[in-house]
């Protein structure tokens, strides 16, 4: 078996090559992916242009679920089992944000082309570049872009297809689009929060506690920052976005206070978001203003053990590429699968930089490791090399 994956390990150049012959098509999937605004919740073109590619490369059974996701299905040889690639479809920038694309000799750039139209296009291409290297997988291959994932997505696209699949899933493939070498077989506890005040019309001004939205949202930040972390399990509390305020001249009535707890363990996920709640519930009850606390979204901690030959055998793959491995958790669609005792990881497919910013830029060259990384894995998986079949 290790000879097997050895000749498997020494056919990447091959793959790497074949990638690079297509990369005409996978720019032009990159780019006309990108160019289509995919907001949360506002996934609808870019799933009908990932299903017409997938009808194009003439994969099975291609259709849209109640979530919004689009699937295909490269039918196995023998099609005993099931394995799923997935990248999701939306980004976080709305619809009004310039979506153009700009192609360089060995950079493209653009709004959200990393996260995740990249992962997007690497995954809608995988049929074109397996039939370009002659491979017929034993195995049925599910090919899904999801929806709802980002924010208040809450990975909901994924958690609905695994939650109502037709057939067992063997193991998951999460692609984002970086960064090569990313490697994340686990997940961490996690909940992402919002704060809202917001000052009432008829407000008291004299009582005593009362302040503009701002001087309150502030008060709110910094009794958060001195919640005691503990060291181990490793845990953090981020503050991602503050808004408050309109102009001079204006008392600011409202704020908003997003933020994000990680941690190792679940229970101090949930030990933290209710202390944040009771400091958000006991500013309302200070100050007389309205101030609400909701859970934008979840994880649970999990994942399969560094070990797992699945985890094993990827970090393998991308030593072999020589790219040094970037071992990291995830809270994306790998914690979808986590949660359903699936064996998953989650894999990038480029170098990049200005990640989530409009002006995004990724490196071309390094796409074609990518995919030949992405290709190896899959035949790893489907060759039985991880469960000792063969």
């Amino acid at each position: 078996m290790d000879r097997e994956f050895a000749r498997l390990l020494d056919r990447l150049p091959e793959f790497q090559a074949a990638a690079r012959d297509i990369s005409e098509i996978l720019l032009t999937n990159l780019v006309m992916a990108s160019e289509i605004p995919a907001p949360t919740f506002d996934e609808q073109m870019r799933t009908q242009f990932l299903l017409d590619r997938l009808n194009e490369y003439e994969l099975q059974n291609t259709s849209t679920d109640e979530a919004g996701n689009a699937l295909g299905i490269l039918p196995g040889k023998s099609g005993d089992g099931n394995i799923l690639v997935v990248a999701h479809m939306d980004t976080v920038f709305p619809a009004k944000v310039d979506h153009t694309v700009s192609i360089e000799p060995n950079v493209v750039s653009g709004a959200g082309i990393g996260d995740d139209s990249l992962g997007l296009a690497a995954m809608m291409t995988l049929p074109v570049l397996l039939n370009r290297l002659g491979i017929e997988l034993k195995n049925n291959l599910i090919l899904m872009g999801s929806a709802r994932s980002l924010g208040r997505g809450d990975i909901e696209g994924i958690r609905f297809f695994l939650d109502n699949k037709s057939v067992p899933i063997s193991t998951g493939i999460c692609v984002e689009g970086v960064k090569l070498g990313r490697l994340s077989n686990a997940s961490n506890g996690m909940l992402r929060g919002e704060i809202h005040y917001r000052v009432p019309e008829e407000y008291d001004w004299t009582r005593f506690g009362a302040g503009g939205a701002i001087v309150n949202i502030n008060d709110v930040i910094n009794r958060i920052l001195e919640i005691p972390l503990p060291r181990r399990p490793r845990t953090s509390i981020v503050l991602n976005n503050v808004e408050a305020g309109a102009s001079f001249n204006t008392i600011p009535r409202q704020a908003r206070l997003q933020f994000e707890i990680r941690s190792e363990s679940g229970e101090i996920v949930r030990t933290l978001g209710d202390q944040i709640g009771d400091i958000a519930a006991e500013t309302s009850s200070q100050t007389g203003a309205e101030v609400t606390f909701n859970v934008l979204a979840r994880r649970q901690p999990g994942g399969i053990a560094f070990s797992n030959p699945l985890a094993s055998h990827a970090r393998a793959i991308i030593k072999a590429l020589g790219v040094h491995p970037r071992i990291s958790p995830s809270t994306s669609e790998l914690s979808a699968f986590i949660d359903k005792g699936i064996p998953a990881v989650t894999i990038g497919i480029t170098e990049g930089e200005h990640h989530n910013e409009e002006n995004e830029r990724l490196a071309i060259e390094p796409m074609y490791l990518g995919l030949a990384q992405l290709v190896g894995l899959l035949l790893a998986v489907d060759g039985g090399y991880l469960d000792g079949s063969e």
